[in-house]
């Protein structure tokens, strides 16, 4: 075999490896900025540190938390979001990162109140199946102010909610909790 014809077929096969490795690092690339796009703006994975949303939800639970759908339309009484602590719970020393999970009770303009164990939303109990226990506590009754909502986790009575840091801003909504991806055994929508 002649010299330069050995070099030239070395150097194909040096410049195919190089454009495998150039197609291989756009396509990681490429993937990294879909997934922080898809993270930032579409959905996110979120794990559930504490019983305050028992039964529905359990510690442990992992979840994909939406965050489209509050850009066209406001949460609805009933939507389990999560949210960025409220400067209330900033002050009390909850880092601005950490992540609450609750239930819409009360939107802007509505009245609610607790008293023998029941919920009330503008004067009418709500049918609540999905608590623990029935709440153990009276609460006043209160008007939502406009672009905030009254959350309360599921489990009642043992739960850190607007009952006791007030209300949270609208602004401060990160998202709706739409699926339980672990444990495999409860997986499903919520």
């Amino acid at each position: 075999m002649i010299p330069h014809e050995s070099d030239a077929k070395e150097e194909r096969a040096s410049l195919k490896i190089w454009r495998n490795w150039q197609e291989n690092l756009i396509l990681i690339a490429i993937a990294l900025c879909l997934a922080f796009l898809i993270r930032t703006f579409i959905a996110e994975p979120r794990y559930i540190p504490s019983d305050s949303m028992l039964p529905t939800l359990h510690t442990g639970d992992r979840l994909v938390v939406e965050k489209i759908s509050y850009h066209f339309h406001p949460p609805i009484t009933g939507d389990i979001i999560v949210f960025q602590p409220p400067a209330e719970l900033q002050r009390r020393g909850y880092p601005k990162d950490q992540a609450f999970i609750k239930r819409v009770i009360g939107k802007p303009g509505e009245v609610i109140s607790v008293a023998f164990g029941k919920v009330y939303l503008n004067g009418q109990p709500l049918a609540e199946d999905y608590i623990a226990e029935p709440p153990n506590q009276p609460y006043q009754p209160v008007k939502v102010p406009e672009n905030e909502f009254f959350v309360m986790g599921d489990n009642r009575n043992d739960s850190n909610d607007s009952r006791y840091w007030g209300f949270l801003p609208r602004k401060n909504v990160i998202g709706r909790a739409t699926f339980r991806f672990w444990p495999l055994d409860r997986i499903g929508f919520i």
